[in-house]
């Protein structure tokens, strides 16, 4: 009794646990094309979350059901309890170990395996979810606020980036349509079906009779951060454009910087946060699965649990994943599954220390792996191009790097004239000059510092510049605050240098080295994607000109 009184976890910590085992994949999932958005969709999520509370106070009531279920229903169903619920944990697991599959070697981790990376995964969200829910809740404590208070800076600083008329345009294309408002309220019960779970842990709540107090608290966080991101993406994105994106949010992060571009590449800090509530959640899987499996008498899941969710996170069935099943065995089996247990239940009732290292351990992990930006590759033997140029002669196109001045730019020592360099490369696709950059060059192309974007005016005249726009948007390391200009002759520009200053760090400055209220606004990449996707037509650029040697930027 004394050790059960010892495994507790505070109000405090259920509500943490609850932010972070939720937050990150919702961020990802819910907004995505396909899923929820616009008008509709935040007049269900609303309707959804009403449903919720009414939910949670027959949870609540019906929970005594939950402490032993193999005595109370009798062995048979209770057993068949426990795997209904440790399904939907290991079915989660593997969904959001394709998550990581799809995000992280795209948007964070270059030249690493699939399958070693979702081992590695696993192996540090298993390692130590048997030992009790104490150590677990104290993990929460410490990281949940700082998980929380980031992902609300960044919603603050996107929110700053959100045009008046990109939302108007959503607010009008998006009208309520109450086919649409019933399955996005349906499609976040079924995100939020997880909640399930709440009464195998309200055993280990202290003053466990005010608990339903924290989890609507949570409830209403999480949804009103999802509200936020719902009118927050259409109007820094545009409408239109988020109908094809899959992760909207990793764009909007993308341009979320801190005043004064602090880090070039800020939007690494946000996904490492992302990935560790993933982490988090993976994890809590692995510790309620063990915990139902201990509740029920089907035995211990340490190992085994993990083992089934990689095994099944690489099933292909017909070209398809067992991730690809996933909404619909929310829809169609879990989900109504649980109003049948729930309905039973209510008719029935009427008759530290080491486990800190490791967690750090892992969110440790975690950074590294995404600030690197890429797996194994060292900073010296990688290329940060400044400037990109791209051009067509009519039958190739022409791609132009300008390096900067690195021993300048780091102070590790003097420029000499000529430090800079520049590379061009000609293809007839954009595939054939990666090839070629793979054949000729020693050097990893990192393209997470790029600054400056010049198109020259042969590439503009004709449709190819949209194969450009699909190239790049293709490429998650060029961030949406690049700034673009048009030139007569890219190629020449990039090749231009000062004292070892190269052109992208001179026009960077000519533009952000200003004050105030002398500071003329660039067009940034963000704004060149929305007019594609919204009018398919190519933003009216700024123009860069070379005159006796000299760098001229006009803008408006």
């Amino acid at each position: 009794m004394k050790n059960r009184e010892n495994n507790r976890i505070s109000q405090r910590q259920l509500y943490r646990q609850m932010i972070l085992s939720v937050l990150a994949p919702f961020l990802l999932c819910i907004p995505g094309a396909g899923g929820i958005q616009g008008v509709s969709g935040a007049a269900g999520t609303g309707i959804a979350v009403v449903i919720l509370l009414v939910y949670i106070f027959f949870l609540i009531r019906s929970s005594h059901g939950y402490t032993d279920p193999v005595r109370i229903l009798g062995k048979v169903k209770g057993r068949l309890l426990g795997i209904f619920f440790v399904s939907y944990l290991i079915m989660t697991n593997v969904y959001i170990l394709n998550l990581i599959k799809e995000v992280v070697p795209v948007w964070a981790v270059s030249g690493i395996s699939v399958k070693w990376l979702l081992l590695w995964a696993v192996i540090i969200c298993a390692y130590g979810t048997d030992r009790g829910m104490q150590k677990r809740g104290r993990m929460a404590g410490v990281s949940g606020g700082i998980f929380l208070a980031v992902i609300v800076i960044m919603l603050f600083l996107c929110v700053g980036q959100g045009k008046m008329e990109y939302l108007k345009e959503m607010l009008e294309e998006s009208s309520l349509q109450s086919k649409k408002i019933i399955d996005s309220a349906y499609g976040f019960l079924c995100a939020f079906s997880g909640i399930s779970l709440l009464p195998f842990v309200l055993t280990d709540v202290e003053h466990r009779g005010s608990a339903g107090k924290t989890v609507i608290a949570a409830v209403f966080t999480v949804s009103s951060v999802l509200l936020i991101v719902l009118f927050c993406i259409p109007a820094v994105l545009g409408w239109r454009r988020i109908q094809s994106e899959t992760y909207p949010i990793l764009p909007l992060m993308a341009g979320a910087n801190l005043p004064g571009n602090i880090l070039a590449r800020f939007d690494v800090l946000w996904l490492a946060f992302l990935l560790y509530g993933i982490f988090f959640a993976i994890g809590s899987c692995f510790h309620y699965g063990n915990k139902i499996l201990e509740i029920t008498h089907l035995g211990n899941g340490k190992y085994w649990l993990p083992a089934a969710a990689y095994v099944f996170s690489l099933v292909q069935i017909h070209g398809k994943s067992v991730a690809d099943f996933y909404s619909s065995y929310l829809k169609y089996i879990f989900v109504p599954g649980l109003v049948l247990i729930q309905t039973g239940f209510l008719f029935r009732g009427q008759n530290r220390k080491k486990k800190t290292v490791i967690s750090a351990a892992g969110l440790s992990v975690i950074l590294m792996l995404v600030c690197t930006g890429c797996a194994g590759i060292e900073p010296e033997k990688r290329m940060y191009p400044l400037a990109m140029g791209i051009d067509t002669d009519g039958s190739e196109y022409i791609i132009t790097y300008g390096m900067p001045d690195l021993p300048r730019a780091t102070g590790g020592g003097k420029a000499e004239e000529g430090d800079t360099s520049v590379l061009t490369i000609h293809g007839n696709s954009f595939d054939s000059i990666e090839k070629s950059y793979e054949r000729t060059q020693e050097k990893y192309l990192d393209i997470g510092h790029l600054q400056i974007l010049v198109i020259g005016r042969h590439l503009t005249e004709t449709d190819k510049w949209k194969e450009f726009m699909e190239y790049l948007k293709e490429e998650p390391l060029a961030g949406e605050n690049i700034y673009v200009f048009q030139a007569e002759n890219p190629e020449e520009l990039l090749k231009w240098s000062d004292g070892g200053t190269s052109f992208g760090e001179y026009v960077t400055g000519l533009i952000e080295n200003r004050m105030e209220k002398d500071r003329k606004k660039g067009i940034t990449l963000r704004q060149v994607y929305y007019q594609w996707y919204q009018r398919g037509v190519l933003q009216k650029l700024p123009e860069i000109t070379m005159h006796d040697d000299e760098i001229q930027v006009w803008m408006e």
